[in-house]
């Protein structure tokens, strides 16, 4: 009756010993639970707490939204620049300056800037430069043809260009058919600094109706 006994105690123990292992298995994975979820918990928080508070987009920075830029508006012309040029150019030119003294008497007046040699002007009248612009006076007032002139030598001067021909009519329109336009041309381009020469053009470019101008090197 005894080993029966004995046998029994034994099998409670070892049931005993199972549902100890069992609670103390339980009660480790549910701490392990409850770390896990803290350590997400914190993590979270953490991650809300450097990024900071999250605005929903505005619809304009939404895929697909066409941005609408602000018109463009046009640079404002400089008026007032534009009339001080003018100003200045008008200056740089007078109608009162005595252009026979620096005038060739020969038959076919012509001009060269102190310090050119004859040779220019030789090789100017034989087209040694090949005309690259032309200014057409005809038919201008003189104030306008000055600024035009002006503006014509100034431009082509800055562009590189070495030789122009400036067309300013024979005067067979005029009262008295007195051709006042080519003496002012003569006159207004001897005071530009950029002309270093010119002469009358052959009769195959205008003859007594154009002056063949060289300019300075840019």
């Amino acid at each position: 009756m005894k080993a029966p006994a004995l046998k029994s105690l034994k099998d409670l123990k070892a049931v005993k010993q199972d549902i100890e292992i069992r609670a103390r298995l339980e009660k480790e994975q549910e701490a392990a639970r409850v770390a896990a979820a803290a350590k997400a918990k914190a993590e979270k928080e953490l991650f809300s707490r450097a990024v900071g508070p999250v605005k929903a987009l505005p619809a304009k920075h939404l895929p697909g939204h066409k941005a609408s830029l602000p018109a463009t508006q046009a640079a404002p012309i400089p008026v007032q620049q534009q009339r001080d040029e003018l100003a200045v150019m008008r200056e740089a030119i007078s109608d009162g300056f005595d252009v026979e003294s620096l005038l060739d008497t020969d038959e076919a007046l012509s001009f060269r800037r102190p310090g050119m040699g004859p040779d220019v002007v030789r090789k100017l009248r034989r087209g040694g430069w090949s005309i690259q612009r032309q200014l057409d006076l005809h038919g201008l007032r003189r104030e306008d043809a000055r600024d035009a002139l002006s503006a014509f030598i100034r431009e082509a001067h800055k562009a590189g260009i070495r030789c122009v021909r400036v067309v300013h009519g024979k005067g067979l329109g005029s009262p008295g058919k007195t051709p006042v336009l080519k003496g002012r041309v003569q006159s207004w381009l001897i005071q530009k600094a950029e002309v270093i020469a010119f002469v009358q053009a052959r009769p195959a470019e205008g003859g007594a109706g154009a002056l063949v101008v060289l300019l300075a090197q840019s």
